[in-house]
């Protein structure tokens, strides 16, 4: 009965203990590298990117996922039809392309603009929020661009 008891007791849920410390001191600092510290408006805390709840995760996943960046970084000079992005992006399934569109528009980065043409004609461009996004991605794809011989050379 003893160890029936025993074995309970160590199952039974107990309160988290709080972080330690220094666990704290690593989140603040990461939370500073971002800029997110600072409380919004209405006095609740800034969302954390580095936390793991925070909505921002899935925003990222969306436009930092291979195919997200090279709809966007595709998108920034011009609006352009499915057929179009097809070609442009080597390598990508027409499955891909459609799921990654839909993400995207959802997300409010890219515009839909079907035409009530026979044949049907469909432009996607991007919004204004998408546009910011891409000036912070082509920078990050001409790097990758740069470096990629010499890092996937030197494994």
């Amino acid at each position: 009965m003893t160890t029936t008891m025993s074995a309970a007791r160590a199952a039974a849920p107990t309160a988290a203990a709080p972080p330690p410390a220094a666990e704290l001191a690593v989140r603040d600092r990461l939370a500073r590298l971002v800029g997110d510290p600072a409380p919004v408006p209405d006095g609740t805390a800034a969302p954390n990117v580095f936390a793991a709840g925070c909505a921002s995760r899935v925003v990222l996943d969306h436009v930092t996922s291979k195919w997200g960046v090279l709809v966007i970084v595709a998108l920034a000079e011009t609006s352009l039809r499915w057929g179009e992005l097809r070609r442009g992006i080597e390598g990508i399934s027409e499955k891909m392309l459609a799921q990654t569109l839909r993400i995207l528009e959802a997300d409010g980065l890219v515009h839909r603009a079907a035409q009530p043409t026979i044949p049907p004609r469909v432009d996607y461009s991007l919004t204004e929020r998408g546009q910011e996004l891409a000036g912070h991605l082509i920078p990050l794809v001409r790097w990758v661009g740069s470096n990629a011989g010499d890092i996937v050379g030197g494994r």
